[in-house]
């Protein structure tokens, strides 16, 4: 026979409703009463019922989230960071790829499959231009990244202009005068690579460096093959370069792997630095020095913000922005 709340609320001393709302995280309790009740849910091996709830609440208990591609290493941390904040609310996660298309994109946000989700966390690549999407969308979203110009909606991200300024700057400090940027989009104003692009010439103004418009190489799709093929375009128009920012991790560690197939070690020679920390870059020969994003804030904000949507679906609540922390973690591709 199934475990219900009432057999919690026995086990545990307190009313049905104190148990629901330290399952829900909701209310207000003391920190011996969640303790007490959290200790009854596990021997008693009690699981909430999806159906009954969806049922009694009209909510569902799913929320989705889209990403470009869950085999890019940063999307599939940042699904696991979702998943293990959405669990601390009882709430389940399906997770859609869009590959980047601006009409699956669109089909994801506003087709059939909403029907089965109570709200979307929605990474966008394709989708650049938001005007009239919101009149199409029934269904609470919360943008991880870059607002969505034209789009009014609540947006979580990380400081990509300062996280590249940072990388940059600790480069220039260890005496990197030609440092070569990976991973730009030159003809975007908007959006991850171009707020990336504003951090590295931010860092060189800074110093009184030029910028070189050779050493910066333009890179729609940000995998380790696009690193390696930049790096030798680089290397073989620019020989002399002795750095290399990379925008993300995956580009970062194709960048190395061609340093060292043309016989120039990593960081003597040429230092490297990417963005994300993604688990690889401790495990990498050498270990890649590269900005950590504050992946946990990211992921507690946006659900935090995307329930508050689910919950109050009427009210105005004012559109909300958070930018999540970062750190620069120096390892040995660049002392």
């Amino acid at each position: 026979m199934a475990v219900t709340l009432h057999d919690v609320a026995r086990a545990a001393g307190v009313s049905i409703k104190t148990v629901s709302n330290v399952v829900r995280g909701q209310g207000s309790f003391s920190a011996e009463t969640r303790e007490r009740v959290e200790t009854a849910v596990a021997q008693l091996g009690y699981r909430p019922n999806v159906a009954a709830r969806g049922l009694r609440t009209g909510h569902l208990g799913v929320i989705s989230l889209i990403v470009p591609d869950i085999r890019n290493p940063y999307f599939a941390e940042l699904a696991d960071a979702v998943m293990t904040e959405a669990a601390r609310h009882d709430l389940l996660v399906v997770i859609e790829q869009s590959r980047g298309q601006r009409e699956t994109e669109l089909e994801l946000l506003r087709g059939e499959r909403t029907q089965m989700v109570d709200g979307i966390l929605f990474s966008a690549l394709g989708l650049t231009d938001g005007r009239g999407v919101a009149a199409q969308v029934r269904t609470p979203v919360v943008v991880l990244g870059e607002p969505i110009p034209g789009w009014p909606t609540d947006h979580v991200t990380m400081r990509n202009t300062e996280g590249a300024q940072a990388a940059t700057q600790h480069l220039i400090a260890e005496g990197r005068r030609r440092i070569a940027a990976i991973g730009a989009l030159r003809g975007q104003r908007r959006g991850t690579a171009a707020l990336r692009l504003a951090g590295y010439r931010r860092a060189l103004d800074a110093a009184g460096l030029p910028y070189e418009d050779d050493l910066v190489l333009d890179v729609g799709v940000w995998t380790r093959s696009a690193g390696a093929d930049g790096t030798r375009r680089l290397l073989a128009e620019r020989p002399d370069l002795d750095a290399v920012v990379a925008f993300n991790d995956a580009m970062a560690l194709g960048a190395v792997r061609v340093l060292g197939d043309a016989g120039r070690k990593v960081p003597a020679d040429v230092a490297v630095v990417g963005f994300d920390d993604i688990d690889e870059t401790r495990y990498s020969v050498p270990a890649l020095t590269t900005i950590k994003p504050g992946l946990s804030d990211i992921a507690t904000t946006a659900v935090s913000y995307l329930r508050q949507r689910i919950h109050h679906p009427g009210d105005a609540l004012p559109v909300r922005s958070h930018q999540a922390h970062f750190e620069l973690l120096v390892r040995e591709s660049s002392p």
